[in-house]
């Protein structure tokens, strides 16, 4: 199966928007505004990142603006309304990445951790870069012809170098047609070109014959209500050998 090419280095924003912890809570809103950002990552001293403030952080301020908390776990939401500096606001330690990290792991850090953003970070800490949702999505945009020649190299190549497939890409959707009589090659193909990054499906064209046009199939013979059962040809009740069509 192919390993991920793609690091989250590729494809993250070099140029980060980040704020220091005295940053107030108007400063840091018209930031977000400003840059169309959903949250930013609060640094100190050289760049190490300490925290993250979310739009997430900001909203506790106006959810509780008229009334007080109801429920147990809205005591920790309500503490940042009255928050008026990033380091009040801040949801810390960070949630953070590695720049070699691969862009599988960093959506699955994304998914199990809620968060649209994740801060890049080198080994001690200090950040350089930002990655996003939409930034993962870029290895959708591989063209056709890369996808078409990876899968040829790190798929068909590995899995089924002496069967006659052809395929094709379109739209990052990969079709492949020919015959294939070992049909447990089938699922390990279509999951070595999922985990091609930029493909977004697979489909199977069998044109040769992998299983036969009809199977036989046994069901019990028909018999009028209050009919005599007997042995032989005539009324018996020995399962007749029928045949039914393959499901389309």
């Amino acid at each position: 199966m192919p390993a991920s090419r793609y690091t989250v280095s590729d494809v993250m924003t070099h140029t980060a928007i980040a704020i220091g912890r005295e940053a107030s809570y108007k400063e840091i809103a018209e930031l977000m505004h400003q840059w169309k950002v959903s949250a930013v990552p609060v640094v100190e001293g050289e760049g190490r990142v300490v925290g993250v403030v979310s739009e997430a952080d900001l909203l506790p301020k106006e959810e509780f603006r008229l009334e007080d908390p109801r429920l147990p776990d809205q005591l920790e939401e309500a503490s940042k309304a009255g928050g008026v500096l990033a380091e009040d606001l801040m949801s810390s330690p960070a949630v953070t990445v590695h720049p070699d990290a691969t862009t599988a792991e960093a959506a699955r850090i994304m998914a199990r951790r809620h968060v649209k953003r994740l801060p890049v970070v080198n080994a001690v800490g200090m950040l350089e870069g930002v990655v996003s949702r939409s930034d993962l999505l870029k290895v959708f945009l591989r063209p056709d012809a890369e996808l078409e020649e990876e899968i040829r190299q790190a798929v068909l190549a590995e899995l089924a170098p002496d069967v006659p497939l052809d395929f094709s890409v379109q739209e990052g959707v990969v079709t492949l047609r020919g015959p294939l009589r070992d049909r447990a090659l089938v699922p390990l193909l279509a999951r070595a070109i999922r985990a091609v990054e930029g493909s977004s499906t697979s489909g199977w064209t069998s044109t040769g014959a992998s299983r036969p046009a009809h199977r036989p199939v046994h069901r019990p013979a028909y018999r009028p209500a209050g009919a005599p059962s007997g042995r032989g040809a005539a009324g018996s009740n020995a399962p007749v050998l029928g045949c039914a069509l393959p499901p389309s």
